[in-house]
């Protein structure tokens, strides 16, 4: 690794007086980094709004021209679907052009026996079934493998839902319903059998990242490893005391 994406041990003292030692490493790239945050957002704005689509708000009386409340949130909600699938073409292409971290999150070695046997480590250390986490330079193996078949799978699955319904409001001689709804809602059945698995694929999502922030604040607190400072500086810092 160049000398200028790592950071040389340096001496400290934790709160007991003892010394200890930091290291850190560069890994997440800027792109990466954004890319992160604002997926983050269009999440957000898509769950609150999808959640609103699925169980719209009362009737308003008045006339209708009046009260613009759903179209807003449908508004709102499109737009967020643009940034997310935008977005994340834009993370495949880093995974190409970035650096060996930027492609973990698209290749885990499923057929690798030792990955696998890691996978099985960390499942134990979250358990509370091991007394001493490994530490990794990236994604640890089991956050590699829900990453892959949670959120990148997830994600493949609600744009491609989502812009099917999407494309049912283009018109049946629209480009998008070639694309996406052509082929897609008649494979679910009925449009409104993609209405539900949308929605379901939405709590799927959320469940994902819900045990996603956990995992980064435990493992920020309990291995002594940096998470959610390194998707805001880029940098990996380990400290670990000498006794």
């Amino acid at each position: 690794m160049s000398t200028n994406k790592m950071k040389s041990a340096i001496g400290d003292l934790d709160s007991s007086g003892i010394e200890s030692t930091v290291e850190a490493v560069y890994v997440y790239e800027a792109p990466v980094r954004l890319w992160h945050w604002v997926n983050a957002g269009a999440i957000t704005v898509l769950a609150i709004t999808g959640y609103f689509i699925g169980s719209p708000l009362p009737s308003m009386s008045g006339e209708a021209s009046d009260f613009y409340v759903m179209g807003y949130i449908r508004f709102f909600h499109f737009v967020a679907a643009y940034i997310f699938a935008i977005g994340l073409l834009g993370r495949i292409y880093w995974a190409f052009v970035g650096n060996g971290h930027a492609k973990q999150l698209f290749l885990p070695p499923l057929f690798n026996k030792i990955w696998w046997q890691e996978v099985y480590h960390e499942l134990r250390w979250y358990a509370f079934l091991e007394k001493e986490p490994k530490k990794y330079v990236g994604h640890n193996p089991m956050a590699s493998l829900f990453m892959f078949f949670m959120f990148i799978t997830g994600s493949i699955f609600m744009i491609f839902t989502g812009f099917a319904l999407y494309a049912e409001g283009q018109g049946m001689d629209s480009w998008w319903y070639d694309i996406f709804a052509g082929w897609l809602i008649p494979l679910f059945g009925q449009s409104q059998d993609v209405h539900t698995w949308h929605h379901l694929g939405m709590w799927f999502i959320l469940t994902f990242v819900m045990v996603h922030v956990y995992a980064a604040i435990r493992e920020d607190v309990m291995s002594r490893q940096s998470l959610v400072s390194t998707m805001i500086n880029g940098w990996r810092t380990w400290k670990d005391d000498r006794r």
